[in-house]
């Protein structure tokens, strides 16, 4: 027995001509949105300069400009991100003959892409400053962490002509330092036993330890350029000691603050944006059913 054939299915299904994406709304939704962060950044920044007073003792910490700051750049991306998104689903032109869960998705799917558009955009153009912002706690920690940093002692070991960053020279100083200043020994500019005692030390700091023959010979160079006895200048080289020690510990903690922080800005920037990418699809399926709620009532009016 034959099956009888549905006239529906020689039916060809009907393709729109017209493209489901509304580019000239994302990409006025986009600029929008990336006009509104440069004015809020700018915001940010008169309100940062304002947190620094020059007079001691009343400016605000670097951490809490840090925490400051990352919120402002939070809600800068939120609010960014909500008003491309509303002006992306405003702007788009109605879909007749759509499905309205249809149109739902067109709607979140064109704040989407404003987001992203517009995300984009600011990365591009506004990278430095923006990076600049983030970084605030992060750049200051860093530098700390580089001009106590145990590299810089391997580096002092260079004689960085420049000055710049940790320098061991001020260790050989206070070692070599006399007892009387008025009394300089004989010899105290010796140039060779300064640059040996430098290395001395950078080797003991690189090392972690210092072997006592070292120590021994560090502690007769001290009583000979200084003046003091031997017990005296041994005292002073354990000392000195640990002061680079210290030095040392201080830096490694400032180095994994550094990266700690940076780990947490990063994760929380990247949320941020997700977030920001809901706001934008939301607002965007707002502005549109706004926009079609609007036409129906000029419709029946």
């Amino acid at each position: 027995m034959a099956i009888p054939v549905s006239s529906s299915t020689n039916v060809m299904p009907v393709e729109s001509s017209k493209s489901a994406v509304s580019w000239g709304a994302i990409i006025a939704g986009a600029v929008a949105a990336s006009a509104i962060t440069v004015v809020l950044l700018l915001v940010g920044s008169g309100l940062g300069l304002a947190m620094v007073s020059p007079f001691s003792g009343e400016s605000s910490s670097l951490v809490t400009i840090g925490a400051a700051t990352a919120v402002w750049l939070i809600i800068v991306q939120w609010l960014s991100a909500g008003l491309g998104g509303y002006l992306t689903g405003r702007l788009r032109t109605k879909w007749v003959g759509i499905h309205t869960d249809e149109v739902f998705f067109r709607d979140t799917a064109h704040g989407f892409l404003g987001w992203a558009l517009g995300t984009l955009l600011v990365a591009g153009v506004l990278s430095s400053a923006v990076s600049s912002a983030i970084g605030v706690g992060v750049q200051a920690t860093a530098t700390a962490a580089g001009a106590t940093g145990a590299a810089g002692i391997v580096a002092a070991s260079q004689a960085d002509p420049s000055g710049n960053g940790f320098s061991v020279d001020y260790f050989t100083d206070s070692l070599l330092r006399p007892a009387n200043p008025a009394a300089v020994p004989a010899g105290q500019a010796d140039e060779q036993i300064t640059a040996q005692v430098s290395r001395i030390l950078v080797n003991g700091a690189v090392d972690g330890t210092m072997p006592d023959a070292d120590k021994a010979y560090l502690s007769q160079v001290v009583a000979t350029r200084t003046g003091l006895t031997e017990a005296d200048a041994r005292t002073r080289v354990d000392a000195t000691l640990a002061t680079i020690e210290e030095t040392k510990v201080a830096a490694q903690e400032a180095a994994d603050t550094a990266k700690k922080t940076a780990t947490t800005v990063s994760l929380i920037g990247a949320l941020s944006l997700l977030v920001g990418a809901f706001i934008a699809s939301v607002a965007a399926a707002l502005g549109g059913r706004q926009r079609d709620e609007e036409e129906d009532l000029m419709v029946v009016r």
